[in-house]
């Protein structure tokens, strides 16, 4: 039996430390109508064909603006490629309590939120999000007015004129959040990390995997009768 397990657990570990460590393609929104308001909305698609739109406190859509760049500041981590320029950025203010909204049109596996120019000095903004537990992969300066990676504490993202990207952990159909320090301005898009869902034949040989380190596991122990001489 524990040569069983042995076997099958090495299996397991082999497969997994197959699959490459890289930063994935990540697919954009390219944001194409806005009502500004409180609350306003805007509507926009990943090249992919998702659908992506936003309820909530919105000032403007900002079209061909800003330069994601330094690609530095936006790419790293599981993040392989910036927003382009003309996807555009949903420009906001903040300051109130607001709940604010993305939704997909399915459900999407780690999506990634760009965050640019959030707060400035003296004033630290803020993204508070909703049940959303995320990581930062990316952080920098900005080509348009420098500053820094943004930080993180518990659920909320923070900057003093910060940059950068985050990626949510987890399977959403919708992702929110509250800006509550208003700042003139800052802003974000969204995308889709298109190397989220593993292959299902990778699945399925993990599956595979785990199910035998269980049966081996649940083999009874056989007895050994040894005879009276």
């Amino acid at each position: 039996m524990k040569f069983a397990i042995k076997l099958a657990a090495a299996a397991v570990i082999a497969l997994c430390a197959s699959i490459p460590a890289r930063a994935d393609t990540i697919d954009w929104t390219t944001w194409g109508a806005a009502a500004p308001g409180t609350p306003g909305s805007a509507f926009g698609a990943t090249s992919g064909g998702l659908g992506v739109s936003y309820s909530g406190d919105l000032q403007s859509l900002v079209a061909n603006y800003p330069s994601w760049t330094p690609t530095t500041s936006y790419t790293g981590g599981t993040i392989g490629n910036a927003p382009p320029q003309s996807g555009g950025i949903l420009q906001l203010f903040g300051g109130n309590t607001d709940v604010n909204t993305i939704f997909f049109s399915h459900a999407v596996v780690n999506p990634v939120l760009a965050i640019w120019s959030l707060g400035q000095t003296g004033i630290d903004a803020q993204f508070d999000f909703v049940n959303a537990p995320f990581t930062i992969e990316a952080g920098g300066p900005s080509a348009e007015y420098g500053g820094q990676s943004i930080t993180s504490s518990g659920d909320t993202v923070y900057g003093l004129e910060g940059n950068g990207v985050i990626q949510f952990t987890g399977t959403y159909s919708s992702i929110s959040w509250s800006n509550p320090v208003f700042e003139n301005w800052y802003g974000f898009t969204v995308g889709n990390d298109l190397s989220a869902v593993p292959e299902p034949a990778t699945w399925a040989m993990m599956l595979i995997g785990f199910g035998a380190v269980g049966f081996a596991m649940r083999r009874p122990l056989r007895k050994v009768i040894v005879p009276f001489a």
